[in-house]
């Protein structure tokens, strides 16, 4: 192991182990550390000497040298930025089967696709779940710690990757349908499956984050909106609104409950303040499949099908927006995004149906057990 002298946290003597990934990748000397704990302690003020060493401030110089779609008509004020290469993921973690598939086809989904029968889980199956959530929500925690003003989306899904291999998961976006990276980041207009890149995070933007881990045979999926610096107003009552409109409707899972009632809920409180509900994203079911039934719709008057049951396992996740609740798709064919440019918010957990009403696999593992968001408030 190499030398690197003293860890460079003030008041630790311990021998340093480490160097920053990041410096070492920019050239930058030092940035020595005795352990991840160390590291991840200094990385607020740390990271700014990122931000120096790339010159960052010339983020209108770096928009216009980097145009992949010259024909496109962008509906907002976003632009995409260079995206770092795939991430690898040691060959000792188990995988999802589209993980090393050409195109990322997850085929044990596609077997049963089109059928609306809702899997009742069983006790090995639910303990499962419930540790993958909660591997799920560790990572998202991780990536809070660092989701900053000058940090990039890019940086967020490197933290978000090395989280999920510290803790023997297969990121579950990765390769999907080829998904380039290990998580979604959806900032400002983008409603979601934002993809990571190169673009410093800007004081005022609203960044969601999208974890799903696949931890010995199961998926854990959830998501939070994150407010950067010195957010307005109006965004923080969007951000409040949507993560109000998620617990309302969890409010109501239930064993005999029809989950179309899930959408009633979730429009009724988002159009009371001003607000739309994104119409082409569902929640979904989850277990060892991904993405399966039964389709949860977010707006009101929808033709869900099928009845709340004990022992089911699936996700709630409003995208609610400012504007029109119509979207529309970067030519990257990933990038959801407002049609009229707006700003989008939404929040997301995994839900387990007991005897009386549900379990929220995903929640925060603190006292109060809220969304990252209200720290700030």
């Amino acid at each position: 192991m190499a030398n690197f002298g003293t860890c460079e946290t003030p008041g630790c003597e311990a021998s340093a182990k480490l160097q920053c990934p990041t410096c070492i990748k920019i050239g930058i000397q030092g940035s020595f550390y005795c352990s991840q704990e160390c590291f991840k302690s200094n990385w607020k003020t740390h990271k700014i000497i990122h931000s120096l060493a790339k010159g960052e401030n010339a983020d209108s110089k770096k928009e216009k040298a980097y145009d992949p779609w010259p024909y496109y008509k962008f509906t907002g004020k976003l632009r995409p930025f260079m995206q770092s290469p795939l991430r690898t993921v040691p060959n000792n973690i188990g995988r999802p089967d589209y993980a090393d598939h050409p195109k990322g086809y997850p085929l044990s989904e596609q077997a049963v696709k089109g059928s609306s029968q809702i899997k009742v889980l069983d006790d090995e199956e639910i303990e499962g779940m419930r540790v993958a959530c909660k591997l799920g929500r560790e990572v998202l925690d991780e990536a809070a710690r660092v989701c900053d003003v000058n940090v990039t989306t890019d940086e967020i899904d490197r933290a978000v990757h090395e989280a999920c291999i510290e803790r023997e998961c297969y990121p579950s976006p990765l390769n999907y349908y080829e998904f380039p990276a290990s998580c979604c980041t959806s900032v400002n207009e983008v409603i979601c499956h934002g993809i990571p890149d190169t673009r410093p995070l800007k004081d005022g933007d609203l960044c969601n984050v999208d974890i799903t881990v696949y931890h010995r045979g199961f998926h854990g999926d959830l998501n939070e909106t994150f407010l950067v610096g010195n957010v307005t107003d109006e965004h923080k009552n969007l951000v409040k609104v949507t993560h109000e409109c998620l617990m309302k409707a969890i409010d109501i899972v239930k064993p005999g409950e029809k989950y179309r009632e899930i959408g009633n809920v979730i429009q009724k409180h988002a159009q009371a303040h001003g607000f739309s509900v994104v119409r082409s994203y569902c929640g979904h079911g989850i277990h060892r499949l991904f993405h399966t039934a039964p389709n949860v719709p977010h707006y009101a008057k929808n033709k869900a099908i099928g009845v709340v049951k004990a022992g089911h396992c699936f996700t709630i996740e409003p995208m609610i927006s400012m504007g029109t609740w119509r979207d529309e798709m970067w030519p990257d064919k990933w990038t959801a995004v407002t049609a009229d440019g707006q700003f989008s918010a939404q929040f997301e957990h995994t839900l387990l149906v007991n005897d009386t009403g549900c379990e929220i696999l995903t929640r925060r593992r603190n006292s109060t057990g809220l969304p990252h968001f209200l720290d700030k408030f």
